[in-house]
């Protein structure tokens, strides 16, 4: 299990292997990446946001390199994708929440990233929905949680919209922007970028508590 998830792990977290499973899982590929990303524990270890740039880079024609896919057709089915992802794992989380507290770590669930994801959406309100979207592991985890909290489901709907739309249309017409320039030919560097430029609110979150509990008075 260890060496084929590794190898696994290798393949899609690599700019050549990202553009290989693209280019041969195409449009439905991706679209079940991103709904396991969004709607289930176990996906928080795929590409999300590096997958969305770089199929935003594929989705145009640069040189010898064809366009593999319409940029409109492939926002569009990614977003539903993302929506009902999130939809799923506040499900699974009014459904399973409770079983899920007493549940041991397993490589494909941390009770550390439920119980920040947690934290989270107490701290953020609604708006978590739509900023976990651009957080790694917390897009995972904060639909999961808003489920455990019972929040209204219109509520949770009308936000889970928002935030879907939004990271995946902000994501794929990056890439496509890039896509027909010479950073085309340096996405690892963009992606970089785009992931350090993601895990800015969690540092800042966790900067946050770490400084207002360094500063509470003791007893």
């Amino acid at each position: 299990m260890e060496s084929w998830f590794s190898t696994f792990w290798s393949h899609l977290h690599t700019t050549e292997g990202l553009k290989q499973t693209i280019q041969f899982g195409g449009i439905g590929l991706m679209c079940l990446i991103i709904f396991a990303e969004t709607g289930l524990l176990a996906g928080f270890f795929l590409p999300g946001d590096s997958l969305l740039v770089t199929a935003g880079v594929l989705s145009v024609a640069n040189g010898d390199r064809p366009a593999y896919f319409g940029p409109w057709e492939l926002a569009a089915a990614l977003t539903v994708a993302a929506i009902v992802g999130d939809q799923t794992g506040c499900w699974l989380g009014r459904k399973y929440g409770k079983t899920m507290e007493t549940k041991p770590d397993s490589w494909w669930y941390k009770r550390k990233h439920l119980d920040a994801a947690r934290g989270y959406f107490a701290e953020k309100g609604p708006l978590a929905i739509v900023l976990a979207r651009f957080v790694p592991l917390m897009r995972t985890f904060v639909p999961f949680a808003a489920g455990m909290g019972e929040m209204a489901p219109m509520r949770f709907l009308r936000w889970n919209i928002l935030g879907g739309f939004l990271w995946i249309n902000s994501l794929i017409w990056l890439g496509h922007k890039l896509g027909g320039t010479p950073l085309a030919d340096q996405l690892h560097k963009v992606i970089v970028i785009v992931i350090v430029v993601s895990f800015i609110p969690v540092a800042w979150t966790a900067a946050k508590r770490l400084l207002t509990s360094s500063s509470a008075p003791r007893t």
